[in-house]
């Protein structure tokens, strides 16, 4: 079955559902989304302990992300596929599951190796469990609260990188690695048995699509999306990308999407559904979310390196400093996704992006000077983290309030992947600017000026969404 044949196992009728049942969905979804937004923080600010921990080069250490992001791209094309084999709670329960228990893994890990290896048991659970997420909730939502849902989705952006790093930055600072890991079992017993008592039943529908799976939608998209980001982190890691371990993984990585888009735009039932690309609102809002997100996702990476690399700061100081950004962020989200519901989402979104790459321009000029106040960065940063509240979930939210409920699992698992992609660009390219100017004041203005650059650039598809909500 493909994200095309999943319509009554994950879409329903948008309005037939009760408001219980969408507190329940999203209150579920909103705990498994905490703990996987949390991971990636703590894990992000745990790299240099984690090295000296293991004894093991930074560069080995930064693997332990890496495999996480290649499981990722690998397992997400196949959640359409997945929800309409077994049932979308079936595949959140298997999602929270992998995940839980690759953070058991993961903290008894002996060796960088093993470790590595137990994150990508991670990454497999963690690729499910947004597309999935985001597919139960806009099943049950109307599109009266399709806005309002969203934004409680976005809870995880705040308090992800609001608690993680300094909650990272404290567990490696005055207790040990392996607390980065088993702080996630808790919340994921939990999740997974509300899971169980709060999602609504739904049944696998097999007879509007054809019963296997695409696999050759699968052996071209899966392997390539991982080959590409490999090669796009490799070039990230060594500052050039025409290195022959950068440039083959990548360049192959290409070459297998392409065959896999061919096959998508010919095939009666792909794996991913590119179609939906022919709808101009889920078109401009999957170009504004892949540029912006270049941009936003891409320059996490700057902030911490800047304040203990630049600064001479702890890892418990960097969280600390990070976290009014995410505040900011999740903040203005929470405003930003119920105004969507009754304002023009495209101006809107486009005070956002105006908004996000102001910040991220004031950052440059901030960074680029010796011995700045942090507290002038820190303001920076947050004007760049409201903009960006205003662009995530009221995007995501635009580009698939109109869509027919037969096609929510293939535009949640595309957006997924769109994200995942463009994230991944964002960080290999701010980490070949940064290593080719330098780590220094003046090195660290040029990339904050590309990041400000990529957010900018969304303005672009933004004026392409609507400046109207359609009837309801």
């Amino acid at each position: 079955m493909s994200a095309t044949g999943t319509a009554e196992a994950v879409a329903g009728a948008r309005g037939g559902a009760s408001a219980a049942a969408l507190r329940r969905t999203v209150t579920v979804v909103i705990i498994g989304s905490v703990m996987s937004v949390l991971d990636m923080t703590i894990v992000n600010v745990a790299m240099r302990g984690l090295s000296e921990s293991f004894g093991a080069p930074l560069e080995t250490i930064q693997w332990t992300a890496t495999a996480y992001t290649l499981a990722l791209a690998a397992v997400i094309p196949t959640s359409g596929w997945a929800m309409g084999r077994i049932g979308a709670k079936r595949t959140y329960l298997t999602a929270l599951a992998l995940f839980t228990l690759g953070s058991l893994l993961a903290a008894c890990a002996w060796d960088a190796r093993s470790l590595i290896a137990f994150r990508a048991v991670q990454g497999l659970g963690g690729g499910l469990l947004m597309p999935v997420g985001m597919a139960m909730v806009m099943r049950v939502a109307d599109r009266a609260r399709l806005g309002r849902a969203m934004g409680l989705l976005g809870l995880p952006i705040l308090v992800g990188p609001a608690a993680g790093p300094v909650l990272g930055g404290r567990l490696v600072d005055v207790a040990s690695w392996h607390w980065i890991f088993l702080v996630n079992l808790p919340v994921g017993a939990l999740a997974l048995i509300l899971a169980g008592k709060l999602l609504p039943r739904d049944r696998p529908v097999r007879a509007s699509a054809p019963p296997g799976l695409d696999v050759p939608g699968l052996l071209t998209l899966s392997p390539g999306l991982a080959l590409l980001l490999f090669g796009l982190a490799r070039g990230g890691e060594r500052g050039e990308f025409t290195a022959p371990g950068a440039f083959a993984p990548a360049l192959a990585g290409a070459v297998l999407v392409a065959a896999f888009v061919r096959r998508a735009l010919t095939a009666r039932a792909p794996l991913l559904d590119l179609r939906l690309l022919r709808d101009r609102t889920f078109a401009a809002g999957a170009a504004t979310l892949a540029l912006f997100g270049c941009g936003y996702f891409g320059s996490m990476l700057l902030g911490p390196l800047y304040w203990q690399q630049e600064r001479g700061m702890t890892a418990t100081a960097a969280g600390l400093l990070a976290a009014p950004v995410g505040l900011a962020v999740g903040t203005a989200m929470q405003v930003a996704a119920r105004l969507v519901d009754r304002v023009s989402p495209r101006r809107l979104i486009a005070a956002g992006v105006v908004v996000g790459a102001l910040g991220m321009a004031l950052g440059a000029l901030q960074v680029g000077q010796e011995g700045v106040a942090p507290w002038r960065v820190v303001c920076s940063a947050a004007v760049m983290g409201v903009g960006s509240g205003m662009v995530l979930m009221p995007t995501m939210t635009t580009a698939t309030r109109e869509l027919p409920g037969d096609r929510v699992a293939a535009a949640s698992t595309a957006l997924s992947i769109n994200s995942q992609v463009w994230a991944s660009v964002g960080t290999a390219l701010l980490s070949v600017v940064l290593g080719t100017v330098g780590a220094d004041p003046a090195g660290f203005r040029i990339a904050y000026a590309v990041a400000a650059g990529l957010l900018a650039l969304a303005l672009l598809p933004a004026v392409l969404l609507p400046g109207r909500l359609s009837p309801r």
